[in-house]
């Protein structure tokens, strides 16, 4: 549980964020963010746009992408690895959006 930014590094070099805020297996919010100084999450999950594609396609778990830090977390890591089974299910929720990923 907690807020949370995740944040896509575009090829491009520009990059594309949500915000989600997680609280006991609810969703309380979500949305694109547009200013990153709109909230102060208490975790940031960021990575190349590709990583995030692997995650979301399954081919890598989302833990294992932190620990090689193909995804890189600011926020407190052992609370996050204390997650894993809620961070699983955060990507099997993420598999049923419809996504256009860039060429």
């Amino acid at each position: 549980e907690g807020d949370f930014y995740f944040i896509a590094n575009m090829k491009d070099k520009s990059t594309r964020a949500v915000y989600l805020d997680l609280w006991h297996g609810e969703c309380r919010g979500a949305s694109m963010v547009s200013d990153m100084a709109a909230q102060s999450p208490e975790f940031e999950v960021s990575g190349k746009v590709d990583s995030w594609k692997k995650v979301i396609d399954k081919k890598v778990d989302p833990i294992q992408a932190l620990i090689t830090r193909q995804l890189k977390l600011k926020g407190n890591m052992a609370k996050v690895l204390r997650s894993v089974k809620a961070a699983q299910e955060l990507v099997n929720c993420a598999t049923q959006v419809p996504t256009e990923w860039p060429q």
